[in-house]
């Protein structure tokens, strides 16, 4: 068994980087570089500020439903430990996926496509690894307080929830790369209001 606080230090540590990441995509010409107004050129930048949006409060989310999940959990094994490395994989990804998607948004054609489909699939694979992450210590018998198996098979659902609905996303960037956005950041407003397993309420997590 490993030390919890080890993975969750070092956790914190990729989701502070990723998510100070996303701002390095929010910026001007400066004087001088572009014959646009500072005014003009702030308004054509809404792409990049709802694209930065949604995806600081996701990084968000997931950093406080994975504080709240590890603090249930009472051993840490190693194939934790590698189900942890590729949320994180996706997780630093989402700075990529969020610049790609806002440079693109307003090209349309397939560039806006690929670049909503790219940033759906960076989801996914988040979404898709917290789930893993769930079912493998609720199924190992790794939590505090072991969950019986219904109440495991209703946690497992709702952390289905945002693998499943960001499949949607993916179809739904071939349509529109907006609207990518939008579904987006209705799954990060619902996992806001849900919590973890635990003694604290309903169970899910991003």
């Amino acid at each position: 068994m490993m030390d919890r606080g080890r993975l969750e230090a070092f956790s914190d540590g990729v989701f502070a980087v990723a998510i100070t990441l996303l701002a390095l995509n929010l910026a001007v010409a400066g004087p001088g570089r572009d014959h646009h107004t500072l005014l003009y050129q702030l308004g054509h930048q809404w792409p990049a500020y709802v694209a930065y949006l949604v995806s600081f409060f996701t990084i968000g989310v997931i950093w406080v439903n994975h504080h709240a999940l590890f603090a249930q959990v009472a051993r840490v094994d190693r194939p934790l430990l590698f189900l942890n490395l590729l949320l994180l994989l996706f997780v630093v990804a989402i700075p990529f996926a969020t610049s790609t998607v806002s440079d693109y948004l307003l090209v349309g054609g397939q560039d806006a496509h690929v670049a909503g489909a790219l940033y759906a699939a960076v989801m996914e694979g988040m979404g898709l690894s917290f789930s893993l992450i769930f079912i493998h210590i609720a199924g190992h018998g790794l939590m505090t307080v072991p969950m019986t198996p219904e109440e495991s098979r209703a946690a497992t659902l709702r952390f289905g929830v945002g693998a499943l609905v960001y499949l949607v996303a993916f179809g739904a960037a071939f349509i529109s790369a907006t609207l990518v956005l939008a579904i987006a950041g209705l799954i990060t407003t619902y996992y806001i209001f849900r919590q973890t397993p635990g003694d604290a309420g309903p169970e899910t997590s991003e």
